[in-house]
């Protein structure tokens, strides 16, 4: 038998793959149905997929299940918008809903970088206040017992009070006041949760110390008055007495209400 030649062997090999593309190319929508990439809903009719959806209708699907407390189907809409038409109209707030969702979810770390990007790109924007608010919210909502990090009031003051000075006239001032006093309430307690350990290791000049701190940053708190009481027996030579059971570990410390009533109505407010 006759060996083949190079030459053809080439030719044979280069039109096989030509026509194998060719098959692949013209059967790809034929490929599609045999293995029904569609998506089908409860009565059997295909549904667009959210990568066909143009912007309006991604927008409106979001809101929708946003309005609803569908947060985790909602944000999958914003985050589309933001993937897919990040210059589109519905952009901004798609952004903002995000941040929102987020926030509603618990997420308040995520929430709160998306709400400070949002401040960052829209500067002038009518929904600053109340992105402003929810930063602080997103601060506030992680205040944890007195016996632990501060920081979550300390940052949410200082937002709420960032909010009252550059919009003082906003929806949002009056309960950014209660939440200031609130915040600081919980700052005076850990002031005071330090004050009585320094008292049960008899540490007295460190507890008196702590307390001036207290009544000169926070004189106006429920726990100034019973701080001044602690301050004159200290000076007095007369500290209180622990029992050897304040030695050990306190595993029923205070916990910190943080969340009034007006949380259950503010959970569903949203802000255009």
């Amino acid at each position: 038998m006759k060996p083949q030649s190079p030459l053809f062997s080439f030719r044979y090999s280069s039109f096989f793959c030509l026509a194998l593309l060719l098959f692949v190319t013209a059967g790809c929508s034929d490929l599609q149905k045999t293995f029904n990439f569609k998506s089908i809903d409860e009565e059997g009719k295909e549904v667009k997929t959210e990568l066909e959806l143009p912007a309006k209708t991604l927008l409106m699907k979001g809101m929708d299940d946003y309005n609803v407390g569908k947060y985790f189907t909602a944000i999958e809409f914003f985050e589309e918008i933001l993937n897919k038409y990040p210059f589109s109209p519905e952009a901004p707030l798609a952004e903002l809903k995000a941040a929102d969702c987020n926030y509603y979810l618990e997420r308040y770390a995520e929430a709160l970088v998306l709400y400070e990007e949002f401040e960052n790109r829209h500067p002038t924007n009518e929904s600053i206040p109340y992105v402003i608010f929810q930063r602080a919210m997103c601060n506030y909502k992680q205040i944890d017992r007195v016996d632990r990090d501060t920081s979550g009031a300390i940052k949410s003051i200082a937002l709420f009070k960032q909010l009252l000075k550059a919009y003082p006239a906003s929806p949002y001032s009056a309960e950014a006041k209660d939440r200031i006093a609130t915040a600081t309430e919980f700052l005076a307690n850990h002031e005071y949760f330090v004050v009585e350990y320094y008292v049960r290791t008899e540490k007295y000049d460190q507890a008196k110390i702590r307390i001036k701190f207290l009544l000169a940053m926070y004189p106006d708190t429920k726990i100034a008055a019973k701080a001044t009481e602690m301050l004159a027996r200290l000076e007095a030579g007369d500290p209180p007495r622990s029992p050897l059971t304040s030695w050990l570990p306190k595993l029923n410390l205070r916990s910190w209400t943080i969340f009034n009533q007006n949380d259950a109505a503010n959970s569903t407010t949203t802000a255009e």
